[in-house]
């Protein structure tokens, strides 16, 4: 049977199909334990039903109150538990791809079945890695007081500290350990997978800590998978992850100019020379005047600093591309002296922010909700001479356990990347009360985490 055979095409042939296809990263994702599949929530999420956004209830936990003593005479204090509520939203997606009939024709007649059902597959499988990825990222925008709590707890930023094998905020074996009990404390065990950027991967590659697994291709070629394992846990690499530029930082310095000065005094300051006269040589704050008019005339000088002057005091700031630049100074006077600070120490490059995120068993609830039509095929013998045209749709659903998506600004019935990212669309499950007497999940009881680095 031929894909782009409008007359020939079965969508559920074709869908059946497309699930039989081995996908070794949503397998691995799921023997990792951190996604565990509600397939029981389909029901209610079909458009007939729930449309595409429910709210499940959250039973609270009776741990963690201390019990009474048990003595004869020790009344017993009844405890009671919040339940709370989980609401959870359905991401719609599709995807159309067109096929010519010239190009069926010049391939001599080729099958395009397995070609296309392979890609789509594969497609679909960065989609949805896609947007779990764009769903952390916006958990960890949570900006009210109880989210930014979270957040602050559940974050193990390591970029300015120096690792056990002295690199400048570089991760280890170290950082995912701390970042685990960070998050959960005595629970850290539950965390089952990590996902990191190809250049955290590489890092931890370099220290031996991180192994690849391997699979056959369909050759039957032992192949590296672009997963790996870390003590044990499951880590995904994907070069989605977010990734922050962090420009290199100015040095600024101050020339202070002080004591007495005079006509024919020399002040050298960057290169750039300045003897006084009678008028810069009149007073302190002149003098500085007039070095930062020169140092701003001079080409080199000026392509290197921009100046500012207070009183007898001159302000020297790095511009971009001229880093790591302390500039010397110099008098000759008889009663003049001149002090250089460094206000702001350089740095002498730009570097990048990487965050990895850690999942623990069940941390993200998933759901396939399906599509009334998933696939089909479309005919349109004008254009092109003839060309096929195939449609996919889905329907899916990722949930961080204890974490609400909050509708609070979401355009249509399901939400985009962006509004996934939105940190006010997102809260830490509660009781639903009101101020005071609003009771939130323990954080504890999540076991997702981030840690950001510098590779």
């Amino acid at each position: 049977m031929s894909l782009f055979n409008v007359i020939n095409f079965n969508g559920e042939v074709f869908q059946k199909y497309i699930e039989s296809l081995p996908n070794l990263n949503r397998n691995q994702l799921i023997t990792s334990r951190a996604i565990r599949q509600r397939p029981d929530l389909k029901t209610a999420m079909d458009d007939q039903v729930g449309g595409n956004y429910i709210t499940t209830p959250l039973f609270g936990l009776i741990s963690g109150s201390a019990p009474t003593n048990y003595d004869g005479s020790t009344n017993i204090s009844p405890k009671t538990t919040d339940t709370y509520t989980h609401s959870r939203v359905v991401v719609g997606r599709s995807n159309a791809w067109t096929e010519r009939d010239f190009s069926y024709d010049i391939a001599g007649g080729t099958d395009f079945m397995a070609n296309v059902a392979n890609q789509i597959s594969e497609y679909w499988n960065e989609v949805d890695q896609a947007t779990l990825i764009h769903i952390l990222n916006g958990v960890f925008k949570m900006n009210d007081t109880a989210g930014a709590a979270f957040v602050e707890s559940h974050t193990n930023d390591v970029s300015e500290e120096t690792n056990a094998q002295g690199a400048l905020g570089m991760v280890d074996a170290i950082s995912f350990n701390d970042a685990m009990q960070k998050a959960c404390g005595d629970n850290k065990s539950k965390f089952s997978l990590a996902i990191m950027h190809s250049v955290v991967a590489t890092h931890l590659e370099n220290l031996k800590i991180l192994i690849y697994a391997k699979y056959n291709d369909e050759n039957g070629m032992e192949r590296d998978a672009a997963m790996a394992t870390l003590n044990g846990r499951l880590v995904l690499i994907d070069d989605g992850m977010p990734v922050q530029n962090v420009a290199a930082t100015a040095g600024v310095y101050e020339v202070a100019i002080g004591g007495t000065v005079a006509e024919e005094d020399v002040i050298t300051v960057a290169g750039v020379t300045v003897t006084l006269d009678s008028t810069s040589g009149a007073s302190k704050n002149a003098a500085a005047a007039a070095v930062k008019d020169a140092i701003d005339a001079d080409a080199v000088a000026s392509a290197i600093y921009s100046t500012a002057v207070s009183g007898a005091k001159v302000t020297l700031t790095e511009k971009t591309g001229h880093y790591d630049n302390k500039p010397t100074v110099s008098i000759t006077s008889t009663a003049g002296t001149i002090a250089l600070t460094v206000k702001t120490e350089p740095i002498e490059t730009a570097y990048k922010l990487y965050t990895t995120y850690v999942l623990g068993d069940g941390s993200i609830e998933y759901t396939d909700c399906g599509a009334k039509v998933p696939y089909e095929m479309d005919r349109d013998p004008k254009t092109n001479g003839g060309e096929d045209t195939l449609y996919s749709r889905q329907r899916k659903c990722f949930a961080p356990y204890g974490i609400n998506f909050t509708k609070y600004s979401m355009a249509s019935a399901s939400p985009t990347d962006a509004e996934l990212e939105t940190g006010a669309n997102w809260e830490l499950v509660n009781n639903g009360q009101a101020d005071s007497a609003r009771a939130y999940i323990d954080g504890k009881a999540i076991a997702i985490a981030r840690i950001i680095s510098r590779g």
